[in-house]
């Protein structure tokens, strides 16, 4: 049995994945903060059952939705969400970034990513010294 087949390494692989290209949709938020009738955008976050596979649309071979206008597949969710608050503070230009949501969202995520590298970290130390290798 390789380490890529257990359960646990590959959900906290996939959460770590999931948080890195999360804080790029929120750093180009915070990029397009001043460009005219942008939407802020968000991902949505994976879901796992209790053997650690993923569920819904996140499976391996899931298609890319790289923008709100993008067809869907059909019976699959897209894992591209638009900010439901969007309208709430938009300005006249149309933009309706929140820079003090966006950074509380970034920080948020960079913690997140923290926990979940040292999770993984510790859980491979632990792999080693159950084979007598750490």
């Amino acid at each position: 049995m390789s380490i890529n087949d257990l359960p646990v390494l590959s959900a906290l692989r996939t959460k770590m994945q999931w948080h890195q290209e999360r804080q790029r949709v929120l750093s180009e938020n915070v990029s397009n903060s001043d460009t005219p009738n942008f939407r802020p955008r968000d991902l949505v976050e994976p879901k796992f059952d209790k053997t650690g596979a993923t569920t819904g649309s996140m499976g391996t071979l899931a298609m890319t939705v790289t923008s709100a206008s993008h067809m869907t597949p059909s019976g699959a969710a897209s894992s591209f969400d638009q900010n439901k608050n969007a309208g709430f503070e938009t300005r006249p230009a149309g933009n309706a970034v929140n820079l003090e949501e966006e950074m509380m969202k970034s920080a948020n995520n960079q913690m997140d990513y923290a926990a979940v590298t040292s999770l993984y970290s510790k859980s491979l130390h632990l792999l080693k010294t159950a084979i007598g290798k750490g």
